[in-house]
């Protein structure tokens, strides 16, 4: 095909046509109210309620935690995060976008699990450590006692009490 004739295909008035066209469908698209849905954030903390479990229409939280510890978990666009913590630990985790984190902590550690966008994060903290666990879409960290372990190109997990970390699915543990 030369360029002449490839012109000649392309003329203004079929372009002109297939612009109204696109626009006819996006505005269709619009109007019908296709798009995406966003659950309202749900947060919950331990103390003050012993076991405080929220959900709202897709995003959902739990925490609870012993006297002296503390535990907060917060949830939105579909995600799930759970956090528990006992003997003065204290736990955190988020998750966003259809994303499951769980975070324990017990006896003075620190834990926090992030699960955004889809991933599964895993973290748990006892004595004076600190763990973090971060996952993004179809990744997965976990930080614990036994070591961390990543998965996916969007995970970074670290255990301080060990020294411990990985990144991008390089440097996990064998377990």
């Amino acid at each position: 095909m030369s360029i002449r004739s490839f012109r000649s295909v392309l003329t203004g008035r079929r372009v002109a046509r297939a612009g109204v066209l696109v626009a006819i469908g996006v505005a269709s698209a619009a109007f019908m109210g296709t798009g995406t849905a966003a659950a309202a954030p749900v947060t919950c903390l331990s103390p003050p309620s012993d076991n405080q479990i929220l959900v709202s229409e897709t995003a959902s939280c739990g925490a609870t935690a012993a006297p002296g510890a503390s535990a907060r978990a917060s949830a939105a666009d579909s995600g799930t995060a759970v956090s528990v913590a006992q003997q003065g630990g204290a736990a955190e985790s988020h998750a966003t976008g259809f994303g499951t984190a769980l975070s324990g902590a017990a006896d003075g550690g620190r834990s926090y699990a992030l699960a955004l966008g889809g991933g599964l994060s895993h973290s748990w903290a006892q004595g004076p450590a600190m763990t973090v666990s971060v996952s993004g879409w179809g990744s997965g960290a976990t930080a614990d006692t036994t070591g961390v372990t990543c998965v996916g190109a969007q995970s970074f997990a670290m255990n301080t009490g060990t020294g411990q970390w990985c990144a991008v699915g390089v440097g996990s543990t064998p377990r």
